[in-house]
């Protein structure tokens, strides 16, 4: 590092900020934790010492500091950059047409779907419903979620589906249910099975 000398200085005695010994006072010797800066560099060094805490290297010249990022360490930050959502919201289905037309869709694709049955009293449906779009976010795009509100779609179409308890999780393939597992018990164990009765849906 040209034009600047940096030594290590034994731990000090405990300071008083302000005082004559204290080395925030003294701007000819910058230092930097148990560094002692010195040379006419000292003072460019001082002040670029927050560039320590960046990946790249860092060099002081004729007084004047420089930091410069490797390209490599940009690439890896972009690299590493992972853009896929931590939970997706369940689209909400109203009507038992909007049902069909969901089932429709995805029979055209080849593609599973997955309705949650609830309903706005039951406080089961509303401590799981969070846990299931973050299950939602582990196979999205590929996998749909929906949420059906009972009190809000035709008790015929709640009939239709055999849905009794709630919150129920059923998957549907090919416009008919395969499965479905009933969230009576705790939230981690409804939510492995429901990824248990995909993973073996998916196996079929």
């Amino acid at each position: 590092m040209s034009g600047v000398l940096v030594r290590l200085r034994p731990s000090p005695k405990p300071l008083i900020a302000g005082t004559s010994g204290d080395p925030s006072r003294d701007f000819r010797r910058p230092t930097f934790g148990n560094l002692v800066v010195s040379g006419p560099g000292a003072r460019a060094f001082f002040l670029s010492r927050k560039a320590l805490v960046f990946p790249g290297k860092i060099g002081v010249v004729g007084g004047k500091s420089s930091s410069k990022l490797s390209a490599s360490s940009q690439e890896g930050s972009l690299q590493g950059f992972d853009d896929s959502p931590v939970s997706v919201e369940l689209h909400p289905v109203c009507s038992e047409t909007q049902f069909d037309r969901v089932l429709a869709e995805a029979q055209q694709l080849e593609e599973l779907v997955i309705f949650v049955w609830m309903a706005g009293w039951c406080r089961k449906c509303i401590y799981l419903k969070p846990k299931l779009e973050k299950l939602a976010a582990d196979y999205y795009p590929r996998l749909r979620f929906y949420r059906i509100d009972v009190n809000t779609v035709p008790h015929k179409l709640v009939t239709r589906a055999g849905v009794t308890k709630m919150p129920t999780i059923q998957l549907w393939k090919d416009s008919k249910k395969q499965a479905e597992v009933i969230g009576s018990h705790k939230a981690y164990l409804v939510i492995n099975e429901v990824r248990q009765m995909i993973e073996n849906e998916d196996a079929m």
